[in-house]
């Protein structure tokens, strides 16, 4: 059995509002499991069933080989780090980290070596006599997490802990937690909004929403073989362009076209795009498939496209530019060397084999 496991477990609040719908969910043993999904969907209180905060309306969880539905939360063998750090103010670095251990009544040498050796981990050793007024958002949040590690619990559990740093020490911070992950042999549920914390961080991620889970797999598979529209459109940065349109067949070869917008849909792709022709279809294409005419080969004359350039985002190393063929619009991302005037014409090839379409009705993903 899996180490954390959800067995078409459901929330229902009062008024009916179901918050987690028929989840089933495996997580096994040293696993970093990233629930993702917008505000509302349902991936905290799916965290919450698991340590016991919110009880469960129907389904079974399991933590080891036990059932835990009725288990109190401090019997569960998980440690929770939070979004808000929850450090007492009056009690030092060494104390609230010790403070879980002396309520259990721990020898006092096991815990000052739990405190001291989890210190060493995250790299506050010289920090131990602080208070938490005294330190930092990025040293706050080591002291959660030590705090957590203390206790070597079966099960780490994650609530958008990194939402209150700045975006440069989240990104320090993302670095930290996996390699405390990779050091521990941890299993971790770890809940954010950021797809980009997701796709670093996780083996696997699993799409919420609306209380359902989406999709569950790892970041490239998530990344290139989306299952519908809504996780195409959540993961990657910028998200996925999705354009409108009909499916032709000219000169014995199949087309996307939206007005004055066509591009030729690729042979490996041809065999499950056929039964849509002269049908209503989504196209999609992320913004990094897009690329100036200089740099593709001649071979891509079906596939490129004339588009006025409407705003130009630079951003270093890359740039984003926001582009309309008729009445489609859509983004590029592009070298940051590439520097085209606002209302220039530029032409476009895209990368149709790597090209997404999704039925217009069900947005389920076609290929």
């Amino acid at each position: 059995m899996s180490q954390v496991s959800l067995v078409k477990v459901n929330k229902v609040y009062p008024g009916n509002v179901q918050a987690v719908i028929d989840v089933s969910l495996g997580i096994e043993k040293r696993e970093f499991v990233v629930l993702v999904g917008p505000s509302g969907c349902g991936k905290t209180t799916t965290l919450r069933m698991i340590a016991g905060l919110e009880e469960v309306s129907s389904g079974k969880i399991y933590i080891g080989d036990k059932i835990v539905n009725d288990i109190p939360p401090k019997d569960r063998d998980i440690a929770m780090v939070f979004q808000s750090y929850a450090l007492y103010p009056h009690m030092t670095v060494f104390d609230n980290m010790a403070f879980a251990l002396k309520l259990r009544k721990y020898p006092k040498n096991e815990i000052t070596t739990r405190v001291n050796d989890a210190a060493e981990i995250l790299g506050i050793k010289k920090l131990l006599d602080r208070k938490p007024k005294e330190l930092s958002g990025g040293q706050r949040q080591r002291v959660a997490l030590g705090r957590a590690i203390v206790r070597k619990p079966m099960v780490f559990l994650f609530d958008e802990p990194l939402s209150n740093l700045d975006a440069k020490l989240r990104v320090q911070m993302r670095t930290e937690i996996k390699k405390l992950h990779q050091r521990l042999q941890s299993t971790v549920v770890y809940v954010t909004h950021d797809q980009t914390e997701a796709l670093t961080m996780g083996d696997r991620i699993v799409v919420m929403k609306d209380g359902l889970i989406q999709q569950v797999a790892d970041p490239i598979t998530m990344y290139d073989h989306p299952t519908n529209k809504f996780v195409a459109s959540f993961i990657g940065s910028p998200p996925m362009n999705f354009l409108n349109g009909v499916v032709i067949r000219s000169e014995g070869r199949l087309y996307f076209q939206n007005g004055i917008f066509r591009v030729r849909v690729v042979d490996s792709m041809a065999t499950k795009i056929a039964p849509y022709e002269n049908k209503d279809i989504t196209f999609g294409i992320r913004p990094e498939d897009i690329y100036d005419k200089l740099f593709a080969s001649e071979s891509s004359v079906d596939n490129t496209v004339r588009a006025t350039c409407e705003v130009v985002e630079p951003m270093g190393a890359e740039a984003y530019l926001y582009l309309r063929t008729g009445q489609n619009t859509y983004v590029a991302r592009v070298s940051g060397h590439v520097k085209p005037s606002v209302n220039q014409d530029l032409d476009l090839v895209f990368d149709m084999s790597k090209a997404h379409f999704f039925d217009k009705d069900t947005e389920e993903s076609i290929i």
